[in-house]
Formats: structure tokens, sequence, C-alpha cells
């Protein structure tokens, strides 16, 4: 027998590591990943019963799978003999032969990696909201309990459980089918399942609301199943993309903040903390995404971008002429205004203010960027370098009264003071 606190941490552990292994397994099994989750949440209560006076098993996440396993089984012989269909019954003894196994090993390692792949594709179904995805994806591929999703996006815990309970239903209610879809349908999907990752890294990266300047751990949890899916589909060149952007813009993580938790700005960085662990693994991911050779995508050219400023050891060593020529091929193919905002930001590094700001005068009136703080945020700081000082501080200002980052807004008022 273990130490009760002891055991707590390993089960916490195994079950960040393995559940979304475990919930697709049991998803393949039931075809429902509402009834995939409560089963491994079951199977983790009793870790939690026995392991205090058995120990930790040697292979604990197989232990999970064979207990779940098991109760999966006595539910779909319990559903079926209720309705006492002699076809269902039958199916029963097909399903027992098929889910017997011998031993831990092979209840963890069965058709792993085609059932995480099911599992991020389902979760990521275009039928759900957004939101909905998001919640999801959090609870069932990155094992974050309903507490922390709400944190992390600073929703009450009520909301974020509603949204998961109703994705749940939604898939159950429209009978979803578990698996990959195929041809254009599965091109489609994907693009969904890319955004909710990318979403995900963002709201990590630079939180839109709160006290922090980043939460780290939606960071990771974007990054692990990002590299998840692209060991599953290794021959999509935007997956690799993705991965390789994330990479790429997690391993500033440690420069972005100083030591109060105040943001330090890209080229205000100490490029000497950026981790060359991971800037190493996102330009091998870049070049494995190029060397497939089909046309390139949004998330190809970001990762492209990233690498510009990876590979520059100073901030005045930037390629900035080559960062506006793959803004303008991003714009070209997924035009955006966020986009050209960026594009106006190379452009002043490579051309001057002056040209940056004759860009961002064009996008002063367009509604989506209305309430978007970054704009007058860039704009503001054109302004500044030009000296014209007066109007750098209302934009300031004005940028600061619109983000709703409690680090962001302080650093954008004490721009104004300096203005």
């Amino acid at each position: 027998m273990g130490d009760a606190r002891d055991v707590d941490r390993a089960i916490d552990a195994v079950w960040r590591i393995e559940s979304a292994r475990l919930i697709a397994g049991l998803a393949r099994m039931v075809r429902d990943v509402g009834a995939a989750e409560e089963l491994a949440q079951d199977a983790l209560v009793t870790a939690l019963e026995r392991w205090r006076t058995d120990g930790v098993p040697a292979n604990p996440g197989a232990w999970l799978m064979q207990t779940a396993k098991r109760r999966a089984i006595d539910r779909l012989r319990h559903r079926k003999l209720k309705q006492r269909k002699h076809e269902e019954i039958g199916r029963d003894l097909e399903i027992d032969q098929q889910l017997a196994v011998p031993d831990y090993d092979t209840a963890l390692d069965d058709d792993i990696g085609d059932d995480l792949l099911r599992l991020i594709f389902t979760a990521c179904h275009p039928l759900l909201a957004t939101e909905g995805r998001l919640a999801l994806t959090l609870r069932v591929m990155g094992g974050l309990t309903t507490d922390e999703i709400a944190r992390a996006f600073l929703t009450p815990e009520p909301t974020i459980a509603q949204r998961i309970v109703r994705a749940k239903r939604a898939l159950a209610d429209a009978k979803v089918p578990f698996e990959v879809p195929r041809g254009a349908e599965r091109g489609d999907r994907l693009s969904s399942v890319l955004e909710v990752i990318y979403l995900i890294f963002n709201e990590g990266y630079s939180a839109t609301a709160g006290d922090d300047w980043m939460r780290p751990q939606l960071c990771q949890e974007a990054l692990r199943v990002g590299r998840i899916l692209a060991e599953l589909t290794p021959t999509d060149p935007e997956v690799h993309g993705l991965v390789a952007l994330m990479e790429i813009q997690a391993s500033r993580s440690a420069a972005r903040t100083g030591p109060g938790g105040e943001p330090i700005l890209l080229l205000e960085q100490d490029r000497a903390r950026w981790d060359r662990l991971l800037i190493g693994r996102g330009l091998r991911a870049l070049a494995r995404a190029e060397a497939i050779g089909e046309p390139t995508g949004p998330y190809v050219l970001q990762a492209a971008i990233a690498a510009c400023h990876a590979r520059a050891l100073t901030a005045d060593a930037t390629d900035w002429p080559r960062i506006v020529a793959l803004y303008t091929a991003l714009g070209t193919i997924a035009p955006s205004p966020v986009v050209e905002l960026n594009r106006a930001v190379a452009v002043s590094m490579a051309s001057g203010p002056a040209a940056g700001l004759e860009i961002i005068d064009t996008l002063v009136g367009i509604p989506a960027l209305k309430s978007y703080h970054l704009l007058p945020a860039v704009r503001g700081d054109f302004l500044a370098k030009l000296g014209r000082n007066k109007e750098a501080k209302a934009e300031f200002e004005r940028a600061a009264s619109l983000t709703r980052n409690a680090r962001e807004r302080a650093l954008l008022l004490d721009r104004a003071r300096r203005a």
C-alpha cells in the first residue's frame, strides 16, 4: 500500500497521459463519446479505491483500459438483454470475443492510433458550435476538468459544463459515426480540427482576458493534440504546418514575460531564452510540411513566418522582406483584415513606419476590426516612431480600453504615458 497522496498524484498523472486513448478506445466500442467518458470516469473511481490498497499497477493505463472495457461489456449485455433481441444477443457474443483481451498491453494498444484520430474528428465535428468543440476537445483530448477549462477561458464552470453536455448530446442525437470521414468531408472536418487546436493554443499564448498574459497549460495541451494528429496524418502538410507554427511560437514562452509577469513584446525579448529544442522541432515539422510538395496552405505559411523570427539570432537580423512576401501570399489564399494588419507591421519593419501606417489607415473603417485592440495599438506604435506623439497617446489609450487582459492593458497605458 502506498501513501494516499502519492497514489492520488499518480492517478492524476496517469489520467492526464492516458485519458484520451482510454476514451478513444471505449468510444470505438460503444459508439458514443459521452458514454465512453462515463466509462472512463468509472474506471478512474475504481482505481482510486483499488490502488490505495493494492498499489499502483506496473501498467496503470492498461489497467484502466481493461477495467473500463469490462464495464462496457457489462453495459452492452444489460442493454441488449433488456431489449431481448436475438440478433443483438448474438452480436454480444461476437463483441465479447472481440473485446476479450489476454493481457493489459493488448487492452491498451488495440487500434490506439485509429481510435485517437476518430476521437479528434468526432470532438471537432462541424455540427457543434466553436465553443462546444473547444470545450469537448479539451475535455476528452486534453484531460482537463470542467473547472480547469472554465478557468482557462474565464467562463463560469456551469456554462462550460452545459457546453460539454450539449456537445455530447448533439453528437449522440445526430448519430455521428465514430470514424474518420473520407473524401471531401474529411478535408472539411480536418479544417475544423486544425481550427480548434489553434484556437486553444492561441488562448494559451495570448489570453483574451484575465490577469495573466499567458496560460501555458492550454499551449501544452494544444501542442500535445497537434503532435498526435501529425503522427496519425503523416501526409497532410497543413497538419505539420500547424505543429511547426505552435512549436516555434511556444519556444518563446520563457522570454515573453518579465519577473512580475508583465508582457515582453517580440522585438524586445531575450532570444537566448528561446527554447532551441522547440525551435528545432518546429523547423523539422516545417521542412516535413514543405517536403510533401502540395500547394502551400495558411498554416505552412504562418509557420514559415515564425521560422524567419526563429532563425534570426537578433531582432535586427530578421528577414523582414521575406516576411512581407509570406504575408502577401497568406493574404492571397486566406485574406483577412488581421493578416493585412500583420503585413502592415512587417512592411513597417522593412520599409519604415510611414509605409506601415499607409496600410493601417486603410483598415480603420473595417467593421471586423472595430473592437480589435491591436489595430489602435499598432497604429499608435507607427505614430510614435514618426514623432506624432499626441496621436500615438490617443491610440494607445484606445487600445487599452478595448483589451480585456489586465497585463496587456497595463502595457498599453504605460506606452501611452511614454508617448
